[in-house]
């Protein structure tokens, strides 16, 4: 393990560009951070370039599972002092590890996906309620997340520690705008339901245990006027109480979990 003491170390300065998108593009990098985390991407063959470890962890117990799941991986691993660690964390409070990986963005055009439930991703900009969205996915069991232009990347620190892991666990794809992305999604055979306030369907009465994509809108703005046009159906969550309407993450986790229910007993 190499010892790293400097904030000049060309490895400190490039991890901590990398919180950056357009350095993540360049380098075709970016990174992880926390014990679960790691461990998830060690698991997944994630494609880790390096892991950093504090000395304050290297002391704990934590490590030693850590470094022999390293073990005969060929991944470099660095020690660096606590201070200089908290200088390349995204978070407040690190937990002291964090790997770097290799940045492979997937296009919708060269997946596979021809059923299933899929979550398509319409202006999502807010970084929690994209990851809190593609971890619901992953526990929904959905086929996989689309992401369209305009939406949050998902290799952001704040969208990364949102999907706790998920995000190794099933596709989540690019493409370009709303519309291509409908349109691909649609000659695949799949149905477009749009979450939609003026919907005329309730997601109960709907039907969503076929090859189903689900449209989740903003938070602010919700789904675009031309993806409610090009919709097949819009669908609306019925609410009993005063609120004018739900977070994002959380109606698409409620639409999902319908979506399973009906799955599961079709």
């Amino acid at each position: 393990m190499t010892r790293l003491t400097g904030s000049s170390n060309p490895v400190i300065k490039e991890i901590r560009s990398l919180k950056n998108k357009s350095d993540r593009e360049e380098k075709g990098l970016f990174f992880i951070e926390g014990t679960r985390f790691v461990s998830e991407a060690l698991k997944e063959n994630a494609g880790i370039r390096c892991i950093v470890f504090s000395e304050a962890f290297l002391s704990g117990g934590a490590s030693a599972e850590i470094i022999n799941d390293v073990k005969g991986k060929g991944i470099i691993c660095y020690e660096v002092p606590d201070s200089l660690f908290g200088s390349i964390s995204d978070t407040q409070n690190p937990q002291g590890i964090l790997a770097v990986l290799e940045l492979k963005r997937k296009l919708l055009r060269d997946t596979a996906i021809s059923e299933g439930l899929l979550i398509l991703l319409d202006n999502i900009r807010d970084p929690g309620n994209m990851g809190t969205i593609i971890r619901t996915a992953d526990a929904a069991g959905c086929a996989g997340v689309v992401v369209s232009d305009g939406c949050a990347d998902i290799y952001n620190p704040k969208v990364l520690r949102s999907t706790m892991g998920s995000v190794f666990h099933l596709p989540v794809c690019y493409g370009g705008s709303i519309s291509e992305m409908m349109q691909l999604i649609k000659q695949r055979g799949f149905l477009l339901c749009a979450s939609h306030l003026e919907g005329s369907v309730s997601i109960y009465d709907a039907d969503l245990s076929g090859n189903t994509a689900l449209i989740i809108g903003s938070e602010a703005e919700g789904i675009s006027v031309e993806t409610a046009r090009n919709a097949d159906l819009l669908i609306k969550i019925p609410m009993a109480g005063r609120a004018e309407s739900l977070n994002a993450s959380v109606a698409a986790g409620v639409m999902m979990f319908e979506a399973m229910r009906q799955r599961r007993t079709r």
